[in-house]
């Protein structure tokens, strides 16, 4: 071989290499995600979390996130129509606020619509308070609820086709997000949990 020219078995290992790397560094950020959503110490390396937002209760009322300045935010993103996760996500929600007992007037559980089209504020309003009274749902128009999913880096996706009533579910985004009294973002809760440990995740905040 002539001198100064690799050898193609050289370029081979330095492109195996770079691979390997490239596949070792995505593998740890989706590491990094998974401990993130299930309640790990620190968010993955992303946009901020949190920020304004100007939504409507069952009264019409609009509100928005500084209404809130003082309380705890729990924030669930779901839909009314959702056959699963939502309810029993909710059901954990109601058990964990009366499980903190006079601790839990420090916190606003807040259920927000990820189906603006058929959740209207007063249909958010009956469903939570099939849970509990304290759960505050919202609603709003498909550009407000765009803007607070993707403030809350929430997604959401419709599946399914038309019909009279629509027959499509919604994909989305299952976790419980706290806020603290400042409007800042805290931390994730798992929204699988049962009500005891929703309840101890957040005791040590309310103390």
């Amino acid at each position: 071989m002539s001198p100064g020219r690799r050898s193609p078995g050289r370029r081979t290992v330095w492109r195996e290499k770079l691979a390997i790397l490239a596949v070792a560094g995505g593998l740890l950020l989706l590491a990094g995600f998974y401990l993130w959503l299930l309640g790990g110490s620190a968010p993955p390396a992303s946009p901020e979390i949190g920020g304004p937002f100007r939504l409507t209760q069952d009264d019409g009322q609009v509100v928005t996130d500084r209404d809130f300045r003082g309380r705890y935010l729990l924030i669930y993103f779901g839909y009314t129509g959702c056959p699963d996760i939502c309810p029993t996500t909710l059901g954990s929600v109601a058990e964990a606020l009366h499980r903190l007992g006079a601790r839990a007037g420090r916190l606003q559980p807040l259920f927000i619509t990820v189906d603006p089209e058929r959740d209207t504020p007063a249909a958010m309003r009956r469903y939570a308070d099939a849970f509990s009274p304290r759960i505050l749902g919202l609603s709003g128009t498909p550009a407000q609820i765009a803007a607070v999913e993707q403030e809350y880096r929430i997604s959401s996706a419709i599946h399914g086709t038309g019909g009279d009533p629509p027959g499509y579910t919604v994909d989305h985004t299952s976790v419980l997000l706290l806020v603290g009294p400042d409007g800042k973002y805290l931390a994730p809760l798992p929204a699988i949990e049962s009500g005891a440990e929703i309840a101890a995740r957040l005791a040590p905040y309310l103390s």
